[in-house]
């Protein structure tokens, strides 16, 4: 193989950009957004475990994965604001 065609080949590729300018707004964006997927999540939870008890077509696994699924999410979720919290106290120290 000739070095002429590797070095022609590798000038083709552009350099990725490693530092992008962050949205200002996209960490207030994606709290928001788990904060309210882990809400629909919950709801739906909530109205699966209804459904269950009124006697409706429901099975109790699928009550079961929902409730499991909303408690996961908000465990997921309270971690995110402790480690939110604890790096937002770090960085007060400084």
């Amino acid at each position: 193989m000739k070095i002429d065609s590797i070095i022609s080949g590798v000038q083709g590729f552009q350099k990725p950009s490693l530092v992008e300018k962050p949205n200002k707004s996209s960490f207030g964006q994606f709290l928001s957004g788990m904060v309210k997927d882990v809400n629909d999540q919950q709801i739906n939870s909530q109205k699966i475990t209804n459904d269950f008890i009124e006697g409706k077509d429901v099975e109790i696994h699928d009550v079961m994965i929902a409730g499991e699924q909303a408690k996961t999410s908000l465990q997921l979720l309270m971690e995110i604001r402790n480690k939110t919290v604890d790096m937002y106290k770090e960085l007060t120290k400084m």
